[in-house]
């Protein structure tokens, strides 16, 4: 007798971008590291390598990031006018950690709709 595999929990890309979890099970983390995803998810065995959001997620992340970093920097110089060295040091520690920030739960989001909508294509 064949043995029916377990229903998963319909898990939504926004539950799977806010928590960082695998889009199949939603127990599992998705991310080995910072940003890179990881080859299975330790609970359910989904096999992740599958997924490729290549820079989907960090497009449109960077673009947003940009126009509030470049506007703050205009704000900051217009407002105070710093010495420059001021804003080469305050510029890349605000912006990487809000770029990760940012990219995170855009590429979970992205991993979670590429496992519902091209399931059949990635064979599951």
């Amino acid at each position: 007798m064949s043995e029916t595999p377990p229903s998963w929990p319909t898990v939504s890309a926004v539950q799977a971008a806010l928590t960082g979890r695998c889009p199949r099970c939603g127990k599992g983390r998705l991310f080995q590291g910072v940003l890179k995803v990881r080859d299975r998810c330790d609970v359910c065995g989904l096999d992740l390598r599958q997924s490729d959001v290549g820079d989907g997620a960090a497009v449109p992340a960077l673009f947003l990031l940009g126009t509030i970093i470049v506007g703050l920097a205009f704000w900051v110089e217009f407002r105070f006018s710093p010495p420059l060295w001021v804003h080469a040091v305050v510029w890349p520690i605000v912006s990487v950690p809000l770029a990760i920030l940012l990219i995170r739960p855009t590429k979970a989001a992205l991993v979670a709709m590429q496992y519902r909508y091209r399931r059949s294509e990635m064979g599951l």
